[in-house]
């Protein structure tokens, strides 16, 4: 086998769930719910469904591309044979990037959460980079080992989350609750209200790193069948889960009772569902769910960690970066030179934050945000290069997969970018011209692509398959 060949057949359908799926953090955005009912309305469980279903549009179009594209660099492979060379070194530089300023975002969101369970439980407190170093070496040495290792401690990690979730569902659902049921946070007139685009900000980001599945192509047990199912499946349960529990946690305080919570004075919204858990189902999974939100981030750097790693892996093939980017190792099979890279820069990026005084919240939100709008924007250049791929010859498929799925999708994600780039505040916690800054992170990392692969191309680089 190459040096530059990954690890083949290791990853089934279940095991690819787990690492996009992980990627995207259930507990933490169930968590976030209250927030989203804060600057959108009681629509929030319906805005998940709504982004789902675009999702699943452009989830029909990518899948039936996969079968052209096998390459680790998923939408670096995909703009390329859509949209010509320059697309696809833009988006290649821009979506590694963006990942690996969400990746650095997750270990501020750890070192918080971490502090706070510390001290809630031992009684001291521990420096938020502590806990922000160790897990990031603990990423690296799973992202350096085979790919079905980090697959593992997911499927544990993400299995804890959905458990945690299902208690605290059944307990609110079979005991007394201030109002009746009611089906207001699925109402199309709650979704879709004046005012409440910036449900859909909320929305779109909560599915980030479901694209994900097709960076696993070259890895993956029949990967003609694994991606798509893998796809599938992962945008199901997410649209459902996520729905369900936001609709939960809606009716455990009332709807009357949720929109108060939410707009209360402070930050009580960031604290409603482990109330609720208590409430429902005792302070030990209250206690549960709060130290899982620590594992929750950990699972999504791990997640996120893997798929940057293959970014730079593909770009080191294809001579977009240098060529020891693609080596595997010898034995594990993993892209180890572009792991170890990843864990360096993030090791790096912790420490230049902690020297400039920056707080947990403030490092993990402004890398974050930029990671957030950037991967919105590849997912949108994705279904526009599946339109333009099968433009030309439909390959035998129906003109609704190939054409007017990948058509609507692409509309839906444009309309989603431009509800995010309008209301950044709410993902960056600034206001002014500093949102304006992280906002160009995304049209700069996709210039220097482009600039990048011209200057690649002029020195016999391979085209990207």
């Amino acid at each position: 086998m190459s040096e530059s060949s990954l690890a083949q057949g290791r990853l089934g359908a279940w095991g690819i769930v787990f690492f996009v799926v992980s990627a995207a953090a259930p507990l933490t955005v169930i968590a976030t719910t209250p927030f989203s009912v804060r600057v959108g309305g009681i629509g929030a469980p319906g805005a998940y469904l709504a982004a789902g279903v675009v999702l699943t549009l452009f989830a029909i179009g990518f899948t039936a591309m996969t079968r052209y594209v096998r390459n680790a660099g998923a939408f670096y492979a995909y703009a390329s044979r859509g949209l010509g060379r320059d697309a696809g070194n833009g988006v290649a530089v821009m979506t590694a990037c963006c990942y690996g300023v969400m990746v650095t975002g997750f270990y501020g969101f750890i070192g918080f959460y971490a502090q706070l369970e510390v001290q809630r439980l031992l009684g001291f407190d521990l420096p938020w980079w502590v806990a922000g170093l160790g897990c990031a070496v603990l990423v690296g040495v799973l992202g350096y080992r085979q790919v079905d290792v980090g697959a593992k401690v997911l499927a544990v990690l993400l299995t804890a989350e959905v458990v945690v979730l299902v208690i605290f569902a059944v307990a609110v659902l079979v005991q007394q609750r201030p109002e009746p049921l009611t089906v207001a946070p699925l109402a199309p007139s709650h979704v879709f209200a004046s005012g409440a685009g910036a449900l859909f900000v909320i929305g779109f980001g909560s599915y980030i790193g479901f694209e994900g599945t097709a960076i696993y192509v070259e890895e993956a047990k029949r990967p003609e069948r694994t991606i798509p199912r893998a796809t599938y499946a992962a945008i199901a349960f997410l649209s459902v889960f996520y729905a369900f529990c936001a609709w939960v946690l809606v009716q455990a305080w009332g709807v009357t009772g949720m929109l108060e919570g939410a707009h209360r004075e402070g930050e009580f919204y960031g604290e409603m569902l482990f109330v609720a858990a208590e409430d429902y189902a005792g302070r030990g999974l209250a206690s549960s769910m709060s130290l899982l939100v620590v594992t929750s981030f950990l699972a999504a750097a791990v997640a996120f960690h893997n798929a940057c790693a293959r970014y730079l892996f593909a770009m080191g093939r294809t001579g977009l970066l240098p060529a020891r980017f693609a080596r595997t190792h010898p034995r594990m099979r993993s892209p180890y030179v572009a792991s170890v890279t990843i864990t360096v820069v993030v090791l790096a990026g912790i420490l230049v934050g902690v020297l400039a005084g920056a707080d947990p919240l403030q490092f993990a939100f402004w890398t974050y945000a930029p990671g957030v709008f950037g991967v919105v924007a590849a997912q949108a250049v994705g279904a526009l290069s599946v339109l333009a791929f099968f433009t030309r010859d439909r390959r035998g498929h129906s003109p609704w997969r190939v054409q007017v799925a990948p058509g609507l999708a692409a509309l839906g994600l444009g309309v989603g970018l431009y509800l995010i780039g309008t209301n950044f505040d709410l993902i960056s916690g600034r206001t002014g011209w500093v949102n304006w800054l992280m906002l160009l992170f995304t049209p700069v990392t996709f210039a220097l692509g482009v600039a990048r692969g011209r200057l690649a191309a002029e020195a016999g680089a391979p085209a990207q398959r």
